[in-house]
C-alpha cells in the first residue's frame, strides 16, 4: 500500500523533472498474489483515472500483461516522438530532451 500512496508523489517528482512529453503508465505488480492483494483492480483504475493515465495489472510470475505493459509504453512514445516531430518538423530519428538536476535525499 505505501507504494500506492506515493504515486501521487512520484508523478508530482516526473511532472517537475521530466520532459512534458513523458509518457506515463501505472501498472500494478504481483497480480497472480490474489490472497495478499492489498490495492484492488478498481482502486488501481480509479487512480489511474483520476491522473488521466492508463493502467495494466502485471504478474511476471505468470507473465501476464509484462509484454503488454512494454508494448503500450513503445506505442505511447512512438506516438508521442511522431506527433512532436510533425509539429515541430525536427529531423527524423532524434528526440528532443529537457534536463533538469534532482536533488536527492540522504536516508
Amino acid at each position: 500500500m505505501e507504494s500506492f500512496n506515493n504515486v501521487k508523489q512520484w508523478l508530482n517528482e516526473i511532472n517537475r523533472y521530466a520532459n512534458d512529453s513523458v509518457c506515463k503508465l501505472l501498472v500494478g505488480n504481483k497480480c497472480d498474489l490474489v490472497e495478499n492483494k492489498v490495492v484492488d483492480t478498481q482502486m488501481g483504475q480509479a487512480l489511474a483515472d483520476e491522473l488521466g493515465i492508463p493502467f495494466l495489472e502485471t504478474s511476471a510470475k505468470e507473465a501476464l500483461n509484462v509484454e503488454k505493459a512494454f508494448l503500450t509504453m513503445a506505442g505511447a512514445i512512438k506516438k508521442k516522438v511522431g506527433n512532436q516531430h510533425a509539429a515541430n518538423k525536427s529531423t527524423p530519428g532524434t528526440v528532443p530532451l529537457k534536463g533538469q538536476p534532482i536533488e536527492q535525499k540522504s536516508n
